[in-house]
């Protein structure tokens, strides 16, 4: 219990407080931190810039996110090696909010959402990520990286799409009418990163892959674009706009700013006006990033237990994932969650504590102000190529193959179902639609385990002889809602024919307030044909439950006795009916 309660502890500063009460934070420890930080940083550069440009907001305030919500989650969350910002998951949620409410629409869902976490945290739920199966988790971030790799295809080829489809088909359909008008140079370009992301890892060095391709993939870009043949880049695709008038291409080398986020636009949008039925139209979305913010987070910490043993809090997570998502974007930052490979490099590059990921934070600072003309020069189809290669990795593609394989029927199809409803509608119905299907199936399961047996000539059970007209049943199994109706429906038919039923309900584990109806209506049907009948050795949770219920058997037709001897020492002496069994007051429990 011990153990338990730390976990779903709710403090801020959770994980910060751990390490420091454990040692003293020497030298040594922040060097080991300060390399990790640094590494991460500098993963966190294009992917960043890569994730916003996916959800259909400027490269720039992918890291005005890492920047505030990757170190303010870091600083008061309750996982030590979690690193946080924008996301590939998220991307799918993102883009149409962007579309139909420009930046502003997207920063105020964020914000909502970080008040919805801080809710979760404080009602406790961040225990709650255990009750999502498997089949649900890989069917929607299957579907959420087929999603991903589709709205790449437009930069990685070149394509002259204007305007993207809001629906998964109408997308496919126009990516296929431009597809023969693809540009050379920018598949040349794509092909050629992502084949250096394939084959790096085979020199087996500490570099992450995604750097030396977006660097090969940048050079092949500026000899193309000498030659005037006009290979699209962040400087050639992105421009702003400073509050000074200044104006300019690619990235601004200025620190993000404060600003009330409804207020906040990009080039060709026009400033929101705050008002409730703004908020109203806002809440779905808002919900769907919560949703999807804790489950990434959640198993980004568990994964990093597994990998460290330590455990982290659950609830102070998600305390610090709120307060990360409602500041954020009133720096520009969009929404943020940690992301389980960049969390993972930052522990293999020897993190020690959440001080680690600050400093990412600050590397992707230090590079915003001082590396943002060298940023603009990346290419638009190597990012392209680099978010492809990571919708492949969040796709848990072999695991999902293994699921499909060697999985239960019902596992299947509950994958599928989510997979196919992330694509073709949304994130928000494929969960809720996977976790309602799986419920199901696994009740229908379960109830299917409930069986009842005739023990009448069980000499090991029933050492006593039966008389005639009466049986001896043995119930195994839980009676909730699902299974009573079934089983007492089967006993039911018998009723009419017998003089008497035991039920021995040992193996009955539990007992819902459905079971309960069902038991209450087969005792009245007993009642009604003058069938006897005696309840034996109910467990702690049943008996609790009928108490509760004011089950009150009537001492003719029903009697419960303590345990099977006593109920089979009653049905021995039917003919004395002199003699007299105790049955159990369950009013007294």
């Amino acid at each position: 219990m011990a153990h338990r309660s730390h976990l779903f502890s709710l403090k801020m500063f959770h994980a910060l407080r751990e390490v420091l009460r454990e040692s003293p934070y020497r030298l040594n420890t922040l060097s080991k931190d300060l390399m990790a930080g640094i590494s991460v940083g500098i993963i966190a550069i294009p992917l960043a810039m890569a994730l916003a440009i996916a959800s259909g907001v400027a490269p720039q305030y992918g890291l005005y996110t890492v920047i505030i919500a990757g170190f303010l989650i870091a600083l008061t969350g309750g996982s030590r090696y979690s690193v946080s910002g924008p996301t590939a998951a998220f991307v799918v949620i993102l883009y149409p909010i962007v579309q139909q409410y420009g930046l502003a629409g997207l920063l105020m869902a964020s914000i909502l959402a970080g008040f919805m976490l801080i809710a979760m945290a404080l009602l406790r739920l961040g225990r709650y990520i255990e009750y999502i199966p498997e089949s649900v988790t890989l069917g929607f971030t299957g579907g959420i990286a087929v999603v991903i790799a589709t709205l790449q295809l437009k930069d990685f080829m070149g394509l002259n799409i204007v305007d993207m489809p809001e629906h998964f088909t109408g997308k496919i359909m126009a990516l296929a009418a431009s597809a023969p008008d693809f540009y050379l140079w920018s598949l040349i370009v794509g092909s050629v990163t992502l084949a250096v992301m394939l084959i790096w890892p085979r020199f087996k060095t500490p570099i992450p892959p995604h750097l030396p391709a977006v660097i090969i993939g940048s050079l092949i870009a500026m000899l193309a674009n000498q030659q005037g043949l006009n290979v699209a880049t962040i400087g050639s695709t992105f421009s702003f706009t400073l509050s000074d008038g200044t104006s300019g291409v690619g990235i601004p080398s200025v620190l993000p700013d404060f600003q009330w986020p409804w207020l906040r636009t990009q080039p060709g949008e026009s400033a929101l006006v705050f008002s409730w039925p703004l908020m109203q139209d806002l809440l779905a979305a808002a919900f769907a990033i919560a949703m999807l913010g804790a489950i990434e987070s959640l198993l980004c910490a568990v994964v990093l237990d597994g990998m460290t043993g330590k455990k982290h809090s659950a609830n102070s997570e998600l305390l610090g994932q709120g307060i990360g998502n409602i500041i954020a974007p009133f720096f520009g930052g969009i929404t943020a969650t940690a992301a389980i490979a960049r969390s993972a490099a930052n522990l293999k590059s020897g993190a020690k504590t959440p001080i680690a990921s600050m400093i990412h934070a600050i590397v992707v600072l230090v590079a915003l102000i001082s590396l943002s003309g060298i940023l603009a020069y990346l290419p638009m189809a190597s990012m392209a190529a680099l978010l492809m290669m990571v919708a492949w990795n969040m796709s848990e593609a072999p695991k999902a193959l293994h699921l499909l394989r060697t999985a239960p029927r019902s596992d299947i199809c509950v994958f599928l179902v989510c997979f196919s409803l992330t694509v073709l509608f949304d994130m928000v119905i494929a969960i809720t639609a996977g976790i309602v299907l799986a419920s199901l199936l696994f009740m229908k399961e379960i109830a299917e385990m409930t069986i009842i047996r005739d023990i009448s000539k069980n000499n090991k059970l029933v050492d006593v002889d039966v008389p005639g007209g009466w049986i001896v049943f043995k119930i195994n199994g839980p009676l909730f809602f699902a299974a009573a109706d079934r089983i007492f429906g089967e006993l039911s038919l018998l009723c009419g024919a017998q003089q008497g039923i035991v039920l021995y309900l040992d193996g009955v584990s539990v007992l819902d307030s459905g079971g309960v109806a069902a038991l209450n209506k087969f005792v009245d049907k007993c009642a009604f044909t003058d069938t006897q009948l005696y309840l034996a050795d109910f467990q702690y949770q049943p008996l609790k439950t009928l108490a509760k219920a004011g089950f009150r058997p009537d001492k003719k037709a029903c009697v419960v006795y303590p345990t099977l001897s006593e109920a089979l020492i009653a049905l021995s002496m039917i003919e004395e009916p002199k003699i007299k069994v105790p049955n159990i007051e369950l009013s007294k429990i």
